[in-house]
């Protein structure tokens, strides 16, 4: 508890980026639980509803490792800021939304929404480690992790509330608020050198990163591409971390697209039962987050990423197979099951958020994230096609444990990490003391974590 308080109290730039975050993430599942409830309400169409989530999916896909790299080579804050306020402008063409024949202007405002904010996720990801002390930095993602989980369990009531009440109107004019909101309170955040600038600073004695100069925009865009790709291939831990998120987006996918029949179809419960099960979801990701974030910091990170990821496979097997074993069990086994998986979860994605900071330069790691998105994307993706033709040809059951299955093999997979991550090819990082030609003082790696 001593950690998460020293890291509230004496940290505020980053308690104001965290907020921010939350509120952005709020605005998020509002729009996005609203929508869903409201062109349903319209068209009639659960396809139409389909293609709201496509489009918000397609920019990550298609164009989330550019924007990675492109916020690398921008100031990540001023990249927050603006993107919070391209989010509330580029809500407001749902202002004409008023029957079937305007549904395309959703899919247009979702497609912009999930291109603007492919750029503030990266961004945020790689701030936060410039914001908190290296020892603070599990803690910080911790606290992260409960943005999303408090995000949905907020943000999804408020959204299914303000629809059926207030329409689409009272929708978009509650997203823009929290969006505004946002981009304020990132406004406050102070630069290191307590300006006002947003600018990051490099740590003492790394080598800045050399770009070749491009000319003519073509140019310009390759050579944007080519440098998203180079940091995540080139680095061998950066390559276990992306096929643990391919491997594991799959089964995140066939999830997505089966949980609900499982509730309804295989444990035979009502949307009632379903609504309760998500929010229990939600709790036990919060409770597992405020955990992680007390103990978090006593453990390696490989080992949070690794121990998290196999007991999570496990919890989830369990919840997908019971249902063989205790026929009559009901969705009591499943709310219990997914509370308690809340802690190994936030564990996982703590230890793996954390692991992805520590193996990356500053100068790299908003396209390192951009590349780690836009794979997670891809996979969900293609899980969610699976599931969504095969839970009738090979079941419902059988394909979930695909998720569980997939954790497992990602925590064993994590193992290939190794106890310390290398610096990424092309960033030199020697051990501390040592001096480069003339005598250069040279970067320190960082320390190592307690075991």
């Amino acid at each position: 508890m001593g950690a998460l308080r020293q890291l509230l109290l004496q940290q505020r730039d980053y308690r104001l980026v965290l907020s921010a975050g939350l509120i952005s993430l709020t605005g998020d599942w509002v729009l996005r639980t609203g929508l869903a409830y409201q062109i349903f309400h319209i068209t009639g169409s659960t396809l139409a509803s389909g293609g709201m989530l496509l489009a918000s999916f397609l920019p990550q896909v298609l164009l989330g490792s550019t924007a990675g790299a492109l916020v690398d080579r921008w100031d990540r804050l001023r990249t927050m800021i603006t993107a919070n306020v391209l989010l509330a402008a580029g809500l407001l063409p749902l202002l004409l939304v008023d029957g079937p024949d305007r549904i395309w202007i959703v899919y247009a405002v979702m497609f912009w929404e999930g291109t603007v904010q492919i750029f503030f996720e990266p961004a945020e990801k790689a701030l936060v480690p410039l914001l908190v002390e290296p020892r603070q930095l599990i803690t910080a993602n911790a606290l992260n992790a409960q943005n999303a989980d408090i995000a949905r369990l907020i943000g999804g009531a408020l959204g299914g509330v303000t629809a059926a009440r207030g329409g689409i109107g009272a929708l978009t004019l509650l997203n823009v608020s929290t969006f505004a909101l946002s981009a304020l309170l990132l406004t406050r955040v102070a630069a290191r050198d307590g300006k006002r600038s947003g600018k990051r600073s490099r740590p003492r004695g790394e080598r800045p990163v050399q770009r070749r100069a491009a000319t003519g925009p073509v140019r310009r865009l390759l050579s944007v591409c080519s440098a998203a790709l180079g940091p995540t291939w080139q680095h061998r831990p950066l390559r276990v971390v992306l096929g643990f998120i391919v491997l594991t987006g799959v089964g995140q996918g066939i999830m997505s697209t089966l949980f609900a029949p499982f509730v309804v179809d295989v444990l035979h419960g009502s949307g009632a039962a379903y609504g309760t099960v998500v929010s229990a979801q939600a709790v036990g990701g919060i409770a597992g987050g405020l955990a992680t974030a007390v103990i978090g910091d006593r453990f390696r990170p490989a080992r949070l990423w690794t121990v998290g990821a196999l007991l999570t496979g496990l919890i989830d097997l369990v919840i997908f197979c019971y249902p063989l074993a205790l026929r009559d069990a009901g969705v009591g086994p499943a709310i219990v099951c997914v509370v308690v998986v809340g802690l190994p979860a936030a564990l996982m994605f703590t230890g793996l958020m954390t692991v992805i900071q520590d193996a990356t330069d500053d100068a790299a790691r908003g396209r390192v994230f951009g590349v780690l998105g836009a794979a997670e994307a891809a996979s969900m993706l293609a899980g969610i096609a699976i599931g969504a033709t095969g839970g009738e040809r090979l079941g419902i059951i059988p394909l979930l444990t695909v998720q569980g299955f997939g954790l497992i093999a990602g925590g064993f997979l994590a193992l290939a990490y190794g106890r310390q991550p290398r610096p990424p090819a092309g960033v030199p990082q020697p051990r501390a003391g040592a001096t480069g030609p003339q005598g250069a003082p040279q970067a320190v790696e960082p320390a190592d974590r307690p075991a």
